[in-house]
């Protein structure tokens, strides 16, 4: 029987047991739980990868102008900047995020991983890894294994969703995601991936939903930007070996906990926050309006 991914202990004692490597475990579950077998498994995630890279080049090649007006082509104006804060590759990692986030928020195609508001997260991670790294698209496959992985165990122990336990559930999980990615790809062994998702969640407990007029654009963009960065700073600390202290499975305890006790004003109903701000509520009522006008023309 295929383990079924209730504890990250648990993962990591099956993994020892049977000698399966994190992606390899993933593979099992797909064939027992749904009958794929391994080939298809790696063609979907092949296909999956090929819409978050397209999602990447879209953001910064077209126009990303949402219907609201609050996201207004963010990602070329940060892909273009002529000074970089860090280096050329930080400034391509936050932009790439960006840019496929705005796709999502433009109405265009992407990846829920693990949900459409975090949909910027994975592919900017995996897109300037491989590019720093030249890892093949095989190796990248292997790491969105382990990454779903990561989901299931979180979505289970806590959640994945914004409605659930606020944006700390959504753009946390992807981050921690990423960062279980880029460990692994770069060869940092179980202990350190699982360090990595721990590391990264905490530092993202207790993140609000908070989405100005409802729309997924405002704060969700930026956020799924620096959720990005934390994913590496995060793998960064995890490969060196630096200890989380408080262990994966009880960080994501905890981050039920919270999502669990945050007021319903902070989870993706717009009532709190950025939304309830002068300016969030002068942007809803525009937004509202705008929709109500446009009615008539759309034969509703």
């Amino acid at each position: 029987m295929a383990y079924l991914f209730d504890s990250f202990a648990g993962w990591k004692k099956y993994c020892e047991e049977n000698k399966l490597s994190l992606a390899q475990t993933v593979l099992e579950y797909e064939h027992e739980q749904k009958g794929r077998n391994q080939q298809e498994v790696e063609q979907g995630l092949m296909r999956a990868w090929k819409v978050m890279k397209d999602a990447v080049r879209t953001g910064l090649e077209e126009d990303m102008t949402s219907r609201s007006g609050m996201i207004n082509n963010g990602a070329k104006k940060v892909y273009r900047y002529p000074k970089a804060v860090l280096s050329e590759e930080f400034q391509k990692l936050v932009s790439r995020a960006l840019a496929a986030k705005e796709v999502n928020s433009c109405m265009g195609r992407v990846v829920a991983a693990p949900t459409a508001g975090a949909s910027g997260i994975m592919p900017g991670v995996l897109f300037t890894l491989q590019e720093i790294h030249d890892l093949s698209d095989e190796k990248i496959i292997e790491a969105m294994m382990v990454a779903a992985g990561i989901a299931i165990i979180i979505e289970q122990k806590a959640s994945i969703a914004g409605a659930v336990g606020g944006c700390q559930a959504e753009t946390g999980t992807a981050a921690a995601m990423g960062a279980g990615a880029i460990v692994y790809c770069l060869d940092g062994n179980i202990d350190r991936v699982f360090n990595g998702v721990a590391i990264t969640i905490q530092c993202m407990l207790g993140l609000v939903c908070d989405p100005v007029a409802g729309l997924v654009e405002i704060p969700c963009v930026v956020r799924n930007a620096s959720a990005a960065a934390i994913a590496n700073s995060s793998a960064q600390i995890a490969l060196a070996d630096v200890s989380s202290v408080i262990p994966v499975d009880e960080v994501i305890e905890a981050m039920g906990e919270i999502g669990a006790s945050m007021e319903t004003r902070y989870k993706e109903t717009a009532l709190g926050g950025l939304a309830a701000t002068k300016t969030g509520q002068a942007i809803s009522k525009r937004v509202l309006i705008r929709d109500i006008e446009v009615l008539p023309d759309e034969g509703v």
